[in-house]
């Protein structure tokens, strides 16, 4: 839908028509020049027209260089998608965290209200002191105000993500990824062969080097110059003719300007063109690498947190609640157990975060979809 909709690729897609008229301009034939004489001189009148002939095939090149150059057109709209598919991922992640988070939020006012209902229990029985009623009424004050607060970001994040859509900004969405969904395995070899043949910065690096040979070749074409044939009529020319033709030849020689300061700057553009793109090939290779392992460590995190601390958390924060309910624990060990458990569940809801930005990031480096 973004690809549709976004305005941010809608004007930069405009460029393709900016890119194509390029090229009918480097399709154009120039014009006869047309020339009119009136003299005292014999012949007294005379007409005569001059047309430039190309004789090294300078508007072949002139429209490969023009091709290319809109290829680079197409290059920076495809990095344009690419980065607004980024974008819309991160949005769409960022909305999901953010529903994540306030269900967590409301589980934990559940909690904080169970056990200000066990504490006013257990004071009207007389078991515990009215403090401890005021203790789980403070907790339970402050998971309500985490809760609204909880609700109001995640309808900036959906605000946001609406944005990138060019949608309403009170459109919901029922969003079909969960937070807790990971990634497909990934193979490091696969994805360095990949980022080799669409990494942005190599394309862009190898398009640039196509615009530089087609420049090279527009300048060694233009070394040879035009011929320009002119043809006429002469008249009024009283001892001689009424009318005559005339016709001739001309041609600029090439004697000081061959292109030379041009051609050996272009051909030196093209040595810096390849360094650059040596260069930048193996520091995508590198960067591919650290983003895998970055993606894999992320991923082990998240994990261990679903199939470890968080059942622990939750099992602990159980057995506190069971104990205080018995009588065999005050109330500060039950908040503990509480607050730790919700720190746990936050930093798990963080880690799966996490690994989705990771993924991003190492489908950016690639530069094409890794799901």
């Amino acid at each position: 839908m973004a690809e549709r909709q976004n305005l941010d690729l809608i004007a930069a897609r405009a460029q393709r028509a900016v890119a194509a008229a390029g090229v009918q301009i480097a399709k154009e034939r120039p014009n006869p020049t047309g020339n009119v004489n009136v003299l005292r001189d014999d012949p007294h009148e005379g007409w005569w027209f001059d047309q430039p002939v190309d004789l090294s095939g300078k508007r072949k090149h002139r429209i490969q260089l023009a091709q290319a150059q809109g290829a680079l057109t197409d290059d920076d709209i495809s990095a344009l998608e690419r980065a607004t598919r980024q974008n819309v991922r991160g949005a769409f992640f960022t909305l999901a965290l953010a529903r994540s988070t306030a269900a967590q939020k409301d589980d934990a006012l559940k909690l904080a209200q169970r056990l200000h209902d066990i504490a006013q229990a257990r004071f009207q029985t007389g078991d515990v002191p009215q403090i401890e009623v005021f203790q789980a009424d403070l907790v339970a004050s402050q998971a309500q105000a985490d809760d609204q607060v909880a609700q109001q970001e995640e309808k900036v994040a959906l605000s946001d993500f609406n944005t990138l859509l060019n949608e309403p900004p009170s459109t919901d969405w029922d969003l079909q990824t969960p937070l807790d969904s990971l990634p497909g395995s990934l193979v490091l070899n696969d994805l360095l062969t990949r980022a080799d043949n669409a990494n942005p910065d190599l394309q862009k690096i190898s398009q640039q080097e196509k615009v530089e040979q087609s420049q090279r070749a527009l300048l060694q074409a233009e070394r040879i110059p035009n011929l320009v044939l002119s043809a006429g009529i002469d008249y009024n020319s009283p001892h001689n003719f009424r009318y005559g033709p005339r016709s001739q030849a001309s041609m600029e020689i090439p004697l000081f300007s061959r292109n030379q300061g041009e051609i050996a700057e272009s051909s030196a553009t093209l040595v810096a063109l390849e360094d650059q793109a040596h260069a930048t090939r193996r520091s995508v290779e590198g960067r591919v690498e650290s983003a895998y392992l970055d993606l894999q460590t992320r991923e082990d995190q998240a994990r261990l947190y679903q199939t470890s601390l968080v059942p622990a958390a939750d099992k602990l924060e159980s057995l506190a609640e069971d104990s205080y309910r018995a009588g065999k624990e005050n109330i500060l060990y039950v908040l503990d157990a509480q607050k730790n458990v919700q720190a746990v569940k936050q930093e798990y809801l963080q880690s799966l975060f996490a690994v989705h930005q990771a993924f991003a990031q190492l489908e950016e480096i690639v530069g094409a979809p890794l799901d």
